[in-house]
């Protein structure tokens, strides 16, 4: 696992361009055949990407060891999303098929995962966020159909975006995991503007359906100590409470974002005008 400590808001202030990319942004989320892992001390989320094409993959228990439990998952809850092309995750024996931009959620206590592409030529892109979890959940397979979703934003401002929330309370019961993917309409660039932070959640943000020759400005730091980091495709960038999120792309894309710690409130936010942004 890439290990990342937390980084104090005066700390980031300080910081070059490669100073930040180093720090927040995760470059490499989706290895073919492999599994790419990330930890962060900010709530001990752990961010990665499986991309099975030829054969199964699955976490192996070195990873369990640097956690200090037997199974990955011993004291985790783990929600993924498909990005990539039809799936399937065994779980404890249970096969689930997972298509593009459909979610599960696996409980604490599951000790054999394997992931597993349907058509090599097509392979599934597993995104996943884990974290600590209290309490055993049942698994549970969201479609888009399932997800809460909600149209906000004007083609005015560049904003027009449809959200999914896959894994929230009014979807599906879990320990403290949020996740879900927004979707911008063509010819928008924008999302979350205005911008917030959240002092009682991290969030993280993995932007994707970018073109090759496209890229995403993504917005951190607190409001009156703004950067930003250049982002392309298929990459994540970690936002701690203190910090706003928010991007503006060369062209439309969508992004999935997951928030871990003290509530799953989708609205506990705090809200900054864009005046105020410095």
């Amino acid at each position: 696992m890439d290990i990342r400590q937390s980084i104090h808001s005066a700390h980031a202030n300080t910081l070059d361009t490669q100073g930040l990319r180093d720090e927040f942004l995760i470059e490499t989320i989706f290895v073919p055949d492999d599994y790419t892992l990330t930890y962060s001390h900010i709530d001990r989320i752990i961010v990665g990407g499986i991309m099975p094409v030829t054969r199964a993959v699955s976490i192996n228990n070195e990873v369990a060891k640097q956690l200090g439990v037997s199974d990955f998952l011993e004291r985790r809850e783990l929600g993924m999303i498909n990005i990539g092309g039809p799936g399937k995750v065994t779980v404890d024996g249970d096969d689930y098929e997972i298509g593009h931009r459909e979610a599960l959620y696996i409980g604490k206590g599951s000790k054999t995962v394997v992931y597993a592409s349907l058509d090599p030529h097509q392979p599934a892109k597993f995104y996943f966020n884990c974290a600590p979890a209290h309490k055993t959940l049942p698994i549970r397979k969201v479609t888009a159909a399932d997800a809460a979703s909600v149209t906000l934003g004007d083609p005015l401002s560049s904003n027009r975006r449809t959200i999914h929330k896959y894994l929230v309370p009014e979807v599906v019961e879990t320990c403290q995991l949020s996740m879900g993917l927004t979707q911008l309409e063509p010819g928008n660039l924008w999302n979350t503007m205005p911008c917030h932070t959240h002092a009682r959640r991290m969030e993280v943000y993995l932007y994707f359906a970018i073109a090759d020759d496209a890229c995403v400005f993504h917005m951190m730091g607190e409001p009156q100590e703004t950067r930003h980091i250049v982002i392309h495709n298929e990459q994540a960038v970690i936002s701690p409470s203190w910090s706003v999120h928010s991007g503006v792309g060369t062209r439309a894309y969508s992004f999935i974002w997951g928030t871990v710690g003290e509530n799953q409130v989708f609205d506990d936010m705090d809200h900054v005008a864009v005046n105020d942004l410095r």
